[in-house]
């Protein structure tokens, strides 16, 4: 079909492809939500050893030393990702006076490692009780992440942080920008899928030529106005 026919059709058939948008338009408006805010913290923590007290470390030494702490920040990833870290988190939370539990914990964190360097990352919508989640984080890991060394003895691996916690709010995504013009496209495109389905069912003549197409020979025409 030529360009010139879908647009006839579409000046015939305008009400089948414009109700259904004007349809999915109002029903967007009266279901509308924003987005909810959500906030995100994190912190560089710098693991490793604490040194032998009164001893003087040769080069080969602080090169094994090195090498420990990248085994000791692999195994703090594998733990904080498990559903134990959380569990502490969330008991550390409630001997701050907050409820909060080792799923929703676990839910918005996120923690990442390079050589050394261990990296925490939450997500949550409360940012005041997110700073706080962090606070609760920070500890376990400092105070607890001999559960998750046994290699240790024992004895519990230095974290450093590096960073003050900054909670930031992160930008709506594009996906929920996107969201209404998305289906009033798709609304459109089925509408017009079905202007075009009732033109193809339709017996009707609406032109000379298609008379013409059919073998009959048009003797007058009467114009609209």
């Amino acid at each position: 079909m030529e360009l010139r026919e879908i647009w006839k059709v579409i000046r015939r058939r305008w009400a089948l492809i414009v109700v259904p948008a004007a349809i999915v338009m109002l029903v967007g408006v009266v279901t509308y939500e924003a987005p909810a805010a959500a906030y995100n913290v994190g912190i560089r923590f710098l693991v490793g050893q604490p040194p032998a007290n009164g001893a003087t470390e040769s080069d080969e030494q602080r090169y094994y030393n090195w090498l420990t702490s990248e085994y000791i920040v692999n195994g703090l990833t594998d733990w904080v990702q498990g559903n134990e870290f959380g569990q502490a988190v969330s008991e550390e939370l409630a001997t701050r006076g907050h409820t909060v539990p080792a799923g929703a914990v676990q839910g918005g964190l996120v923690a990442d490692n390079a050589r050394s360097m261990f990296t925490l990352s939450l997500i949550h919508n409360d940012p005041q009780l997110l700073a706080e989640i962090m606070k609760a984080a920070t500890v376990v890991l400092q105070e607890r992440n001999s559960e998750a060394l046994p290699q240790l003895g024992g004895d519990a691996a230095m974290v450093i942080p590096l960073d003050t916690p900054v909670v930031n709010q992160i930008p709506a995504g594009i996906r929920s920008q996107l969201d209404l013009p998305l289906r009033l496209a798709l609304a459109l495109a089925a509408g017009l899928g079905l202007a075009l389905t009732v033109e193809y069912i339709d017996p009707t003549i609406h032109e000379r030529r298609e008379l013409e197409e059919l073998g009959y020979s048009v003797l007058a025409e009467i114009p609209r106005e």
